[in-house]
């Protein structure tokens, strides 16, 4: 018989995801769920995702540990207004034994939100670095998501991270707004080559990062959640016919091989975005040169590239997780903020 209070779930409340990851008091992984939730269509989606997830749960939890970044939808008026609606709302969802992460400062209940909103907000990131940090000493830590990408410096143990807010984030090119699945084509670059001729590409949403990954192959379906930027069907052809568009071309106008050449034109052209901004972080700050970089995400594939451009050795997240299987481990890895937020709240509650 399971005891409900040796149990615990950390959450991640996106913008357009809900993940969630069902603990054990030794931190071993013992369900992980990720639902498409956009946040920004209205409060109702995330209400369903928590029901959804807690009806698919193999075992009850009391404690619930909750990051988030879901308070950038444009739903809300500003990240204050985010916060503690997201912040009532799951607690009204989980009870009272619901528990929101403000990075350094730690765990708080519901009454202490609003008080706490500006850490709060967007500490998804800081759950991630400072789980990592206790069982590393050094290293460079790339979480390439659905959207955005974190990119952040631990060494003597602990994150060096110069800013906390997303627009500190951003000045110091420790957030950068590009991810695997739902990136506009049109935000990786302005001209692109095609079969030697150069193109300004649209300035139009007709396709995004995921018809890249499909294309290559990288992408895998369980990450692969996002509505295409058509509202047609995610297959090859049809991705090709998205990216195709982006040059004003349509599908019929050349082979699949040279799709694929695009696509992999697009893919570089992301890579260099990635590349300048960790250039910029490793400018700024100190990391040993045997530090390691440390992958997390649905574009783990990507980081892997960056680590081999730095010429330093490359850790999955899924080496600091706890789980019965490779599969649940690797899963864990993509939902790695819902993993490290549960594993730093203390059991019990706070």
């Amino acid at each position: 018989m399971y005891k409900k209070e040796l149990y615990k779930i950390g959450w991640d409340v996106g913008g357009a995801h809900l993940k969630a990851v069902l603990l054990d008091a030794e931190h071993h992984v013992l369900q992980v769920i990720q639902l498409p939730c956009p946040i920004w269509q209205g409060m109702e989606q995330l209400s369903l995702a928590v029901d959804l997830v807690m009806a698919g749960l193999q075992q009850p939890a009391l404690y619930h540990a909750v990051t988030m970044t879901g308070e950038l939808a444009d739903l809300f008026k500003n990240r204050r207004h985010g916060v503690t609606a997201i912040a009532s709302l799951m607690t009204e969802k989980l009870g009272s034994e619901t528990y929101f992460y403000a990075g350094p400062s730690g765990f708080f209940g519901l009454p202490e939100v609003d008080a706490r909103h500006d850490r709060i907000a967007s500490a998804n990131w800081h759950a991630s670095v400072s789980w990592i940090a206790r069982n590393l000493e050094q290293g460079l830590f790339i979480d390439i998501g659905s959207t955005t990408s974190d990119l952040i410096i631990l060494s003597g143990g602990v994150p060096r991270n110069r800013g906390f807010s997303d627009a500190e984030r951003m000045h110091n090119d420790e957030l950068v707004y590009t991810g695997v699945v739902r990136t506009p084509i049109m935000a990786l670059t302005r001209t692109i080559d095609f079969r030697g001729h150069e193109y300004r590409i649209a300035a139009e949403h007709f396709a995004a990062t995921a018809d890249i990954y499909r294309i290559t192959g990288e992408l895998m379906e369980t990450e692969d959640m996002a509505a295409t930027a058509d509202g047609a069907e995610k297959s090859m052809e049809a991705s090709m016919r998205r990216l195709a568009r982006m040059l004003g071309h349509d599908y019929e106008d050349a082979s699949d091989a040279d799709w694929l050449a695009l696509a992999q034109s697009f893919r570089a052209a992301q890579l260099a975005q990635l590349k300048s901004a960790v250039s910029g972080l490793l400018a700024r700050g100190q990391l040993a040169a045997n530090a390691p970089v440390i992958a997390a995400g649905a574009g783990g594939f990507l980081v892997q590239e960056l680590a081999r451009h730095l010429q330093r050795d490359c850790l999955q997240a899924e080496h600091f997780i706890a789980a019965e299987s490779d599969e649940m481990r690797r899963w864990a890895g993509v939902c790695f903020p819902a993993y490290a937020v549960g594993c730093l709240m203390p059991d019990g509650g706070v």
